[in-house]
């Protein structure tokens, strides 16, 4: 019969029994603080698709009412029955409130709402509400006037889709939902591929279960948010039916209930995982079994990973079809190893008889799992993020960059973890019968155990309850001798401190994770950006020629404000004010100001204090344009010592 290679040591104490409980507390507490920093700087979830731009523009001033409003999204978007909106000044609707019509054209996503005919002067708002092809809600909103801007009742909204507490409820369910996964997966696959007789093992028996029924309760709260998340915002419609009924409509809500079906399945897996097969003392039959458990766990491992690859990042975008498949194997990959370093923790403190074998049999998975995870996340990278600038300028690329850093020093702990474990495979010896420290502890430990029970047997005749006392110190000095021995080896200790850094890393490391599936990936953001900009009048050809009527409310307070914009280009300008009465004659006034301001850029307002050459003739020269947009130009008229009013228009100034 072929021997195994010896444990690490003896069983453990009561002492030591409690020192899983304090990793589990410092995991605990690590955990809190990350989520902690997490609900204080995320904020809602950003859009993985974009607005790209509309018709008409983010601040456009229009001649006459158009007689649709069109929108474009950087990706394929779903919409429903209001998920646009346009608001007249008053707050009322102003288009005919039909579902959003679909425009699409080749590869452009469009989507527009028809207007009413007739609409008056004044700013409109326009607010919509879309999720995007990845899962995510997205929302947005943005003015442009008739004529010419006036005042508006209507306040933009101040939360963006998937905010608040459903949010941060969903958000919660996400992370949980990886970190069963990884569990799960990570745990059956340590006890099928490296510790065969861990199957046994009623710590790691708790972990794997643990990471099924986390998973499993986070899908279903996903299941249930998931229409106030993409909605309503509001916790009590998580049990509406109809909302249900939509979600389950939709890719996402198909790929959670797939999700739940594939868990149904994976409850047999470790059923006859922990049962059937932790039993079989049949070599023949047991690699049998380890063959199919191996084969079907891993079929059930990749559909899986394969819901969250249908429903987010890597079903749309380029290339779908080859990010898929990648990031189902990158999942896997990140599961192997940091699933299997929680059961190597759990492993190493909860049942000292694991093998060095088995260690060093991780060991080489992790490694291997390294390198899938680094060329799987050199594509996603390159996939999500697409250039240098985003890489460093926006908020995915950053969040990556911390990813990176977090993987490089977990791999550096890794390091640690192998060298320790080449030591302990140095010292363990590959016959369990052979003569060493652990069969000494043995001989040892029965030799007190004998001690104890003959004075228990010598006792009990005269005293039961002396005798029982006795037994009881023998057993506690016998522990007490164990513990000793168990915690003056340094090559055990040493791999389980870093080990227990390295889950501690993974655990932050699977918080960024969850943040970047929520937030829009730099290339998304950075085609976004140059794809939008806010636009109004025509672009000015030469001198900029501007009339604005104008009441201070006073005594002859009514006239007129001509104003030219010499040569209406970025740089130095020169600016003409007349000033008419109602007339058409000169109108003398006590004071005339000027301020530009570029909204879209913050810039301004830019002061410029024109001079009276003569009677309702004012002028400035050098008056300053940095840069080319849609500016506002303000012109503040003072007729007398208390009347005055300020006039404006948007300009279109090259």
């Amino acid at each position: 019969m072929t021997a195994t290679a010896p444990p690490f040591g003896p069983s453990p104490s009561a002492s030591a029994r409690r020192r899983p409980l304090a990793v589990a507390w410092l995991l605990a507490a690590l955990v809190g603080v990350v989520f902690g920093l997490l609900l204080a700087v995320a904020g809602p979830a950003s859009a993985h698709a974009a607005l790209t731009g509309s018709d008409p523009q983010d601040g456009a001033v229009v001649d006459t009412a158009p007689e649709a409003v069109t929108l474009t999204f950087s990706e394929q978007v779903a919409m429903g029955e209001g998920s646009i909106r346009v608001l007249d000044p008053a707050g009322k609707r102003a288009d005919t409130e039909d579902a959003p019509r679909d425009l699409h054209s080749g590869s452009t996503v469009k989507y527009g709402v028809t207007l009413h005919t007739g609409l008056p002067d004044g700013t409109y708002t326009v607010a919509w509400q879309a999720v995007s092809a990845d899962s995510h809600p997205v929302s947005g909103a943005f003015t442009f006037s008739i004529g010419a801007p006036s005042e508006t009742t209507v306040a933009l909204p101040d939360n963006e889709a998937g905010g608040g507490l459903v949010g941060t409820l969903y958000g919660i369910a996400r992370y949980a939902a990886y970190a069963g996964f990884i569990v799960l997966v990570g745990g059956a696959a340590f006890v099928l591929a490296c510790w065969q007789r861990g199957a046994g093992s009623r710590p790691l028996q708790r972990l794997v279960v643990r990471g099924w029924t986390t998973l499993t309760a986070a899908t279903i709260a996903m299941l249930l948010l998931r229409s106030p998340y993409t909605g309503s915002g509001k916790l009590g419609d998580a049990f509406d039916l109809d909302g249900l009924k939509a979600v389950l409509d939709t890719k996402p809500g198909a790929a959670l209930v797939s999700r739940l079906l594939l868990l149904g399945a994976s409850a047999l897996f470790i059923a006859v995982l922990f049962g059937a097969y932790a039993k079989r003392e049949d070599e023949r039959e047991k690699k049998d079994l380890t063959f199919g458990l191996a084969l079907g766990g891993g079929v059930i491992a990749a559909g899986i990973a394969g819901t969250w690859a249908l429903a987010e990042h890597a079903s749309t975008g380029i290339q779908p079809g080859i990010a898929m498949p990648v990031d189902v194997l990158h999942l896997l990959a990140v599961a192997a190893w940091l699933g299997g370093l929680t059961a190597l923790l759990i492993a190493l403190y909860r049942t000292p008889d694991i093998t060095a074998a088995a260690v060093r049999r991780f060991s080489r998975i992790a490694f291997v799992s390294v390198l899938v995870l680094t060329a799987t996340g050199i594509y996603q990278s390159w996939r999500q993020v697409g250039s240098w600038s985003a890489l460093t300028g926006t908020g995915y690329g950053q969040l990556l960059l911390v990813k990176v850093g977090l993987v490089a020093v977990l791999v550096g702990i890794a390091g640690i973890s192998r060298r320790w474990t080449a030591r302990l495979a140095t010292g363990g010896g590959a016959d369990a019968s052979a003569p060493g420290p652990t069969t000494t502890r043995s001989a040892a430990d029965e030799g007190e155990e004998g001690a104890a029970a003959s004075t228990a047997e010598t006792a009990a005749p005269e005293d039961p309850a002396r005798a029982a006392q006795l037994a009881r110190q023998q057993v506690a000095v016998a522990t007490a001798e164990k513990k000793r021995i168990r915690d003056a080896d340094p090559d055990r200790s040493g791999l389980r401190r870093s080990v227990l850094a390295e889950v501690g890393v993974a655990v932050v490391l699977l918080a960024v994770t969850t943040i970047l599936t929520s937030t829009e990936p730099g290339r998304t953001e950075e085609e976004a950006a140059r794809s939008t900009a806010p636009a109004a009048a025509p672009l000015a050809s030469g001198p900029v020629n501007l009339t604005l009527p104008f009441d201070t409310g006073g005594t002859k307070g009514k006239g007129t404000v001509r104003m030219d914009l010499d040569p209406g280009h970025v740089g130095a300008n020169v600016v003409h004010l007349w000033i008419d009465d109602i007339d058409g004659k000169a109108m003398d006034v006590p004071e005339v100001k000027l301020a530009f301001t570029l909204k879209s850029k913050d810039i301004g307002p830019l002061p410029a204090v024109p001079v009276r050459l003569t009677e309702g003739h004012w002028t400035s020269t050098g008056v300053q344009i940095p840069i080319a947009g849609n500016w506002n130009v303000a012109v503040t008229v003072r007729t007398s010592d208390i009347d005055q009013t300020t006039v404006d228009k948007n300009v279109k100034i090259g």
